[in-house]
């Protein structure tokens, strides 16, 4: 998880939920091509170009010559549903290209950000044997934000808050980790948007949009579970922006929920 490009987005934009608290007063201010995910979804498979080949069908409103692709135009992912769940966290996906990307967006969505000791909880289910330190240093970070936003340091939000994080496209690449099988390793970039919903289901007036953050995730044990051990293999991509056809030739797709 890219933790100090998340905060430092998190700590610029303080008014992401203003929402208007009763207890005591408090402010809380709150590339897989889609042909490839969808089409040629075993683990391991090979990473193909952003751009469908020509012998890949074309998704429904192609592109021509005058109006090139973008996530907008393209075919969705449709993400994989979760077979269960435990500990907070959504679980069974599997061991795929979608199946990664899936667990990732799951899991964000699900996220107790703003609540140190639930998030410690889900953090542990998740997170793989090769990367110890991996819940501290969430939590921490977790800590902080809740000092930053006028909290406790340690505790869950407001009774009459909530917050939903809504991921809206992906970007999902084949990590190179040595000495293990290709595809096992996966560093996926999420786009997405949060809002808050305040008492008497007042809503947040200037929500989070367009935010991002990055995960890398290894299959192991049946699972795919969250590491920081291959960080410096990932990359960063260029802005996701539904209309760009160079955020489409990054990578880039949007993902639709399973029903």
């Amino acid at each position: 998880m890219d933790t100090s490009t998340e905060l430092k987005a998190r700590r610029a934009r303080l008014v992401l939920a203003t929402v208007i608290v009763t207890v005591a007063a408090l402010l809380v201010v709150g590339g897989f091509a889609a042909a490839t995910l969808m089409k040629d979804d075993a683990k391991g498979a090979p990473q193909a170009s952003a751009s469908p080949s020509a012998s890949t069908p074309a998704p429904t409103g192609s592109a021509t010559t005058d109006s090139p692709m973008t996530p907008e135009r393209a075919q969705k992912i449709s993400l994989r549903k979760p077979t269960g769940h435990k500990d907070g966290v959504a679980t069974g996906f599997p061991g795929s290209p979608s199946g990664g990307i899936s667990a990732a967006v799951y899991f964000w969505e699900e996220f107790a950000w703003l609540d140190d000791e639930k998030a410690a909880q889900q953090l542990t289910a998740v997170v793989s044997k090769d990367a110890p330190g991996y819940v501290d240093k969430q939590v921490s970070e977790i800590r902080k934000m809740r000092e930053v936003l006028g909290l406790a340091p340690s505790g869950g939000i407001p009774a009459d808050v909530s917050f939903t994080t809504a991921v809206h496209a992906a970007r999902g690449k084949t990590l190179k980790a040595p000495g293990l099988p290709a595809g096992d390793v996966m560093q996926i970039w999420l786009s997405y948007d949060r809002f808050a919903t305040g008492p008497k289901g007042g809503t947040d007036q200037n929500p989070l949009r367009g935010a991002t953050i990055s995960f890398v995730v290894k299959w192991e044990d049946d699972a795919w579970r969250f590491t920081d051990k291959y960080d410096a293999l990932g990359d960063y991509p260029v802005a996701y922006e539904p209309n760009s056809p160079y955020a489409w030739s990054d990578g880039w797709v949007q993902v639709r929920h399973a029903n």
